[in-house]
């Protein structure tokens, strides 16, 4: 664990004890602290405004109950969460998670992240994140959709087009978006676009949004790559999960040259030499949401189901960890490294933890943090919000121009910042700095609030 620069460590003191037992929002402002130390000493007004103490309290917590009825008759009870991060670039802008490990440290720590994504978009928007500890899985559609309903019942009051824009996230898809934003118009009677993205595009939605996180990871890899005067093509390339970001980071990635050899989910994982069949992996994942192991069933020779160990133990070129928090340890890491891989970029929130993170430094991978790396997502779900503030729809080649667009200036940010502030080619500086002095800045601006 790196050293914090003495200003800084009671900054770090105080979010521990004030956040008791929250330690993913623990490790995610570490995290940043640690960058920060060449920014305290180069501009001290940093630590003289307490800026730093602020932007790691939110500025407002929601926890709220949801009661609903299942099919069978039966009251459910789970708990809503929206934590307003950080609104000093615009409006509160992150995902809602459904999944039985949500809880408030999990909400923060994402909302955390997502205050500095959003930040090196260069988009007007600020961070937030929501969620429930409600399981879709294996519900009814019936179920998700009176969950849905009672969520919004509560949140309708907190949001708004140009106060809170939540969007999807793990456990909240299309379906989910759709009861959501049907429950909100009801309550509100206003047809207001723009409170949620990631819609339908029947009413509302962007193109790529969809594919958005996903190809934004792979756009800036490619650029990593050219940096260094390389590129993806004949690259072998690992990705965990198999959700939106990991299938459409595995269509990018065939459509710039390289082969993805293997995808996971919660049972295990899928090893194919030749190449995972993307078709029948969306028809597996997306539109029955099965299990990975259906795919190696239906797909026969050639694709292998390993239900034991783990995917990083395939050797590759480029690994994409794009599942979920804190997947990649540091005996990952040096497994990956050890067998030739020579890129990693983070597809998920916060999915390697320190000791990841830094056995790749250490190795002089080309490493990319999730809040650079996979700031595709919420970049266009900001484009959804453009189309429909000017009640405009775009096509899909020049949203995607778009994306890509910002992914490379995200990337070029990345790099002027970490070369300015005595890091050079660290990625991980680049980002929570470039992303920590345009929010600093406007809240300087704003006062004391």
């Amino acid at each position: 664990m790196a050293l914090l620069h003495e200003r800084l460590v009671p900054v770090h003191d105080e979010v521990v004890r004030r956040n008791p037992g929250e330690h993913e929002f623990h490790q995610a402002t570490r995290e940043v602290l640690e960058s920060l130390g060449p920014v305290v000493a180069k501009h001290p007004e940093y630590a003289d405004s307490e800026v730093i103490s602020r932007l790691c309290e939110p500025e407002r917590q929601i926890i709220f109950r949801v009661p609903w009825v299942d099919d069978s008759g039966r009251v459910q009870l789970n708990r809503g969460f929206r934590v307003e991060f950080n609104s000093a670039l615009g409006p509160y802008k992150g995902g809602l998670r459904f999944h039985p490990s949500v809880y408030l440290g999990i909400v923060k720590f994402l909302g955390f992240e997502q205050i500095f994504k959003n930040s090196l978009s260069g988009m007007p928007i600020g961070g937030g994140k929501g969620g429930s500890d409600f399981d879709p899985k294996g519900r009814s559609d019936a179920e998700v959709m009176r969950f849905c309903q009672s969520f919004m019942t509560e949140l309708y009051r907190h949001i708004g087009e140009y106060t809170d824009v939540p969007a999807g996230d793990t456990g909240v898809g299309a379906r989910e978006l759709g009861y959501l934003f049907g429950q909100y118009k009801r309550i509100t009677n206003r047809y207001e676009s723009g409170v949620l993205t990631g819609k339908g595009l029947t009413w509302g939605g962007s193109q790529v949004r969809t594919e958005a996180t996903g190809y934004g990871t792979v756009f800036f890899v490619q650029e990593m790559l050219h940096a260094r005067g390389e590129s993806l093509e004949g690259r072998r390339v690992v990705i965990s999960g198999s959700g939106n970001v990991a299938i459409y980071a595995a269509e990018k990635v065939r459509e710039l040259g390289g082969t993805v050899i293997a995808v996971s989910d919660s049972g295990g994982y899928v090893i194919e030499d030749s190449g995972i069949d993307l078709e029948l992996l969306k028809d597996v994942k997306l539109s029955r949401r099965g299990r990975i192991e259906t795919y190696t069933q239906e797909r026969g020779n050639g694709a292998r189901f390993v239900a034991t160990g783990s995917i990083w133990d395939v050797p590759c070129d480029v690994a994409l960890p794009c599942a979920t928090q804190n997947e990649l340890d540091g005996t990952h890491a040096q497994t990956l490294i050890r067998n030739g891989c020579s890129v990693v970029a983070e597809g998920a929130n916060m999915p390697s933890t320190p000791d990841a993170v830094k056995a790749f430094q250490e190795a002089g991978l080309l490493f990319a943090p999730g809040k650079a790396a996979n700031a595709g997502g919420v970049a266009t779900s900001a484009l959804e919000m453009q189309q429909n503030a000017s009640r405009d729809s775009w096509n899909f080649a020049y949203t995607e121009e778009r994306l890509r667009m910002i992914m490379l200036d995200i990337h070029d940010r990345c790099l002027t910042t970490a070369d300015e502030f005595g890091t050079p080619g660290n990625y991980v500086a680049g980002a929570n700095i470039g992303g920590f002095t345009r929010v600093a800045d406007a809240m300087l601006a704003f006062g004391v609030v």
